[in-house]
């Protein structure tokens, strides 16, 4: 597939289309430059990250040999400020799934109005292979090979799938030690004892739940059938993680019945509802879902084909494709994960009348409450969690109307709409910053 024209002059996009996270993450961006009427000039532009840092991570393990991983940084878009984006410690990370991501985020902060670009960063890496340790060393040592492009002013870290407010904190301090004073701002996401926001662990996961209930009222307000967020619910959650375990605790606490969640060893079922406080219970002690006793055993497969109203795909992306979309029939998606669902099987679930919650709407809670923990800490004045979640709702409240009137206005579907919104805040940015030199 062609990314984009291939003009004199334009840079080749093998360099990035590699994943199919990429590919997608350009095919959205392809559909909503054609409906939108973009500037083919910014298309050009917005279809290749501004910059990426490929470093080797040599560390010493804990049995005395050294070991060399790959790590990257890419900077998709900085027009609207500081690069802004999280460090993805897995396995199957590489560049071109890294560019995918920060492109997503280019998107995502423009969309809910951030002054941010759009950045992302990983470690190919199995981090459960690891000691807390030997990551603390390859996170040292990762940041250090990173250091001359991330900065409070200039690219902010934060976690992602594989890190946590341990990654980051190490992080700040190595970031702190090569400057010689404490320079919390350089990542977000971290404990709050060091310079990290109250609410911020819970962020993405509780704006998954604020756009479900978005997404529920306008379904009603524009007659259209969809579910009331009540005890007569459905909901199933692929992935148990920082976005699923608390998307699931949340929006079971609205009162409605979880009936299935899932890591990546399976999942459980119970027709009923489960008791999600206790299911996160077990799963915090045994660090698995499976022998949990007050369930059935399921498998993600069979997860994503329950008949449930509300279903969360919160673990990676590309877990609808084509292949198994036939088999999907909740009534509102809400992508908590990055690009869950193939560019396939998009098309099949709209033209079948699923109300799809796009990723860079639906997960930008993190990205909210990371940028509120920058501005906390640039001001030295930090907020109760009260109002941190208050800020939070309104923002997410303000993207979620923005992106319905959008997607009337152009008569397209949801996640074309957003990718409209953000890159719609993009282009009146760079056209009115011009091209340098």
């Amino acid at each position: 597939m062609s990314i984009h024209s291939t003009g004199k002059g334009s840079l080749s996009s093998h360099l990035w289309d590699s994943s199919d996270l990429y590919r997608n993450a350009a095919t959205e961006l392809q559909n909503a430059a054609s409906v939108m009427k973009l500037d083919p000039n910014i298309a050009e532009r917005l279809m290749v990250p501004k910059r990426a840092l490929l470093v080797s991570v040599p560390i010493r393990l804990d049995d005395g040999t050294i070991r060399v991983f790959e790590g990257y940084r890419v900077q998709h878009n900085m027009t609207l400020g500081p690069g802004k984006g999280g460090i993805r410690f897995h396995p199957e990370v590489n560049l071109s799934e890294v560019a995918g991501l920060a492109m997503l985020m280019t998107f995502k902060c423009s969309l809910v109005g951030l002054p941010l670009g759009g950045a992302k960063g990983g470690i190919r890496v199995d981090p459960n292979q690891l000691s807390r340790q030997e990551q603390q060393a390859l996170t040292r040592r990762y940041t250090t090979e990173i250091n001359m492009i991330i900065g409070p002013d200039k690219d902010i870290p934060a976690p992602d799938v594989g890190t946590d407010g341990q990654h980051m904190a190490w992080m700040m301090d190595t970031f702190s030690q090569e400057r010689g004073f404490a320079i919390p701002g350089v990542v977000t996401g971290k404990p709050v004892e060091i310079g990290g926001s109250l609410g911020r662990a819970e962020s993405t996961g509780r704006g998954v739940v604020y756009t479900i209930q978005h997404a529920a009222k306008h379904l009603k307000a524009i007659g259209k059938p969809g579910p009331k967020i009540d005890g007569t619910t459905t909901v199933a959650v692929h992935g148990f993680g920082k976005v699923g375990g608390v998307a699931a605790l949340e929006i079971y606490n609205l009162g409605t019945k979880v009936v299935a969640v899932s890591d990546y060893a399976g999942g459980l079922y119970n027709k009923n509802g489960l008791n999600i406080p206790d299911v996160l219970k077990y799963f915090s002690k045994n660090r698995t879902l499976v022998g949990y006793p007050e369930a059935e055993a399921l498998g993600n497969e069979e997860l994503l084909a329950l008949d449930v109203d509300v279903l969360i795909p919160a673990a990676i992306d590309g877990v609808i494709t084509s292949k198994n979309v036939k088999n999907v029939k909740a009534k509102i998606i809400a992508e908590g994960a990055n690009g869950p669902i193939t560019a396939e099987a998009l098309k099949d679930l709209e033209a079948r009348g699923a109300f799809i919650i796009p990723d860079v709407l639906c997960n930008a809670g993190g990205v909210i409450v990371s940028y509120f923990e920058w501005v906390q800490g640039t001001q030295n004045l930090f907020w109760s969690e009260e109002e941190v979640n208050a800020r939070l709702a309104q923002v997410m409240e303000n993207a979620f109307k923005k992106t319905v009137e959008t997607q009337a206005r152009f008569k397209c579907g949801m996640k074309t709409a957003a990718l409209i919104g953000g890159v719609d805040r993009l282009n009146r940015a760079m056209l009115l910053r011009g091209l340098f030199p």
